[in-house]
């Protein structure tokens, strides 16, 4: 099947060659972009399109739990926090609820921030032992 839209074949080339670092960072976003409306929905009175973006944002919520390597200690952490952001997902959805959003948002963009700087940190290490091989 061909892709006519070449933004979309340029959203699914993307995707299938991201590193694993990148596609989570692009989880993060797409929920900040699916909060941001959500929270434009509510103000709207739009109850169908929150309901479709906040379960959109739950939707990446989870597979970001379902991914975590729970080999590792920080793993623990984060599937408590993401329980409970998933919680408030489901109370603001039931109570057209736009500051517990305001606070999933909060934390998901701690996240998407930190994560961004690990990959840069990351990419500065391998570029730093690719420059001393040399």
């Amino acid at each position: 099947m061909a892709i006519n839209n070449p933004y979309a074949a340029y959203q699914n080339n993307s995707v299938n060659t991201a590193a694993p670092g990148e596609l989570t960072l692009m989880l993060y976003n797409g929920c900040l972009k699916f909060l941001h409306i959500a929270k434009q929905a509510i103000n709207d009175k739009n109850i169908e399109l929150k309901n479709t973006n906040i379960q959109k944002s739950q939707a990446i919520i989870h597979e970001l739990m379902v991914t975590l390597d729970t080999n590792v200690d920080i793993s623990n952490n984060l599937l408590s926090l993401y329980e409970y952001i998933n919680h408030r997902l489901t109370e603001a959805n039931i109570k057209n609820d736009l500051s517990m959003l305001e606070e999933v948002e909060g934390y998901v963009t701690d996240f998407r921030n930190t994560w961004k700087q690990v990959i840069q940190m990351n990419r500065q290490k391998q570029y730093a032992g690719q420059s001393g091989q040399a």
